[in-house]
């Protein structure tokens, strides 16, 4: 797999991580540790996109 193609995949997984977690905030019956879990997850892969775009 190519840098370019990793990057659109962390990309696309980011933007999911994204939509999932507000349609969650959004639900009153969320639960706030899996939406604290997913917002890490969020985090780690957006950081991972910075390293890779960096180099």
């Amino acid at each position: 797999m190519s840098l370019s193609s990793h990057l659109q995949e962390l990309k696309k997984k980011h933007q999911h991580l994204s939509e999932h977690v507000e349609v969650m905030q959004r639900s009153p019956a969320s639960d706030d540790m899996e939406i604290a879990k997913l917002k890490k997850q969020k985090l780690m892969l957006k950081e991972e996109i910075t390293r890779l775009s960096t180099h």
